[in-house]
């Protein structure tokens, strides 16, 4: 009896771990979204990982976990597309609905799916397959192609969840035995890198004024930051690094089943924010489209019931 109690209080402790990481990951990125007004795209990115990785460090060290990757290349791979990742989202962010990019960039459990058919060899069921029409439906009602409420700035998140399933599969093909804090580590390693590089060339190449005005959060100059500024890097590096530490806890206490279905707690959070932030409200063929990807991503990720053996007496 006590076995089964403490079970399911860890179940119970894993869905409010998981909410609590994705509602702290979109309220990071509803504040990316506000501070998208003032400074670029590659100061989110230095400045932010430069708090992460002391506590990912921190972290490390209080866990005993392995910094370095032994698949160096792989590891390096791996960041890069979840760099692209972060790129195409964040760079939607000035310009769509946080719900709708949100919702867009949640396509990646059916992308992931269809990826490790492909390339891994992994077999695709018929719910899974019934997933894939399902969010292409919730695709279409987002996109709203041909009409004159279709943007192509919707495609940026749908290329982020393209990335972030590329980065999964191969996670799953070549990382599976790196640590998850060097994993982390590699990645806010190369957001850094990414920011200094591209404010640099920026620098460099001397952009006209009016060209910078057209999407100064890609193409604008290193703002000064003051106390402020520095504030909300901070904060969302310790977001970023909760949310990491807080989705791996779920996962290793709880079903990743149940824990991948209270993932999409992201969707509503980042509605939440959307309204509390910006006022955002999705009309009803929105709606209709988050509702048809939430359920596809489910069918998607949700586990094979494998049919019991006949017994032979």
């Amino acid at each position: 009896m006590v076995a089964s109690g403490t079970g399911q209080d860890r179940i119970a402790l894993g869905i409010g771990t998981i909410l609590a990481s994705v509602m702290a990951m979109a309220f990071a990125d509803a504040v990316v979204k506000l501070v998208s007004a003032e400074l670029t795209l590659w100061q989110v990115f230095a400045a932010r990982s430069l708090f992460a990785i002391p506590c990912l460090i921190v972290l490390a060290y209080v866990r005993g976990s392995r910094l370095r990757p032994r698949a160096v290349t792989w590891v390096f791979v791996r960041s890069a597309l979840l760099v692209l990742t972060w790129l195409a989202f964040y760079a939607a962010l000035p310009v769509l609905d946080l719900s709708v990019a949100a919702v867009a960039v949640y396509t990646n459990p059916i992308l992931t799916a269809l990826l490790s058919a492909a390339l891994l060899g992994e077999r695709v069921s018929g719910r899974q397959w019934g997933g894939v029409v399902l969010g292409f439906l919730g695709v279409t009602a987002i996109l709203r192609p041909g009409s004159d409420e279709f943007s192509w700035f919707i495609l940026l998140p749908f290329m982020a969840a393209v990335f972030y399933s590329l980065a999964m599969v191969l996670t799953r093909s070549k990382c599976r035995n790196e640590g998850a804090v060097a994993l982390a580590l590699s990645l806010h390693g190369s957001f850094i890198v990414t920011g200094l590089i591209a404010t640099g060339i920026l620098a460099l190449v001397g952009l006209g004024t009016e060209t910078k005005m057209a999407y100064p959060f890609l193409l604008g100059d290193w703002t000064p930051m003051g106390v402020p500024e520095w504030g909300l890097m901070a904060l969302l590096g310790v977001l970023s690094a909760a949310f990491f530490l807080g989705v791996a806890r779920a996962y290793q206490i709880a079903p990743p089943q149940i824990v991948a279905t209270f993932d999409y707690g992201y969707l509503v959070s980042a509605a939440l924010w959307g309204f509390v932030f910006f006022s955002e409200e999705p009309d009803l063929l929105t709606i209709v489209g988050m509702v048809l990807i939430t359920l596809a991503g489910l069918l998607v990720a949700a586990p094979s019931v494998k049919k019991p053996v006949p017994s032979k007496d």
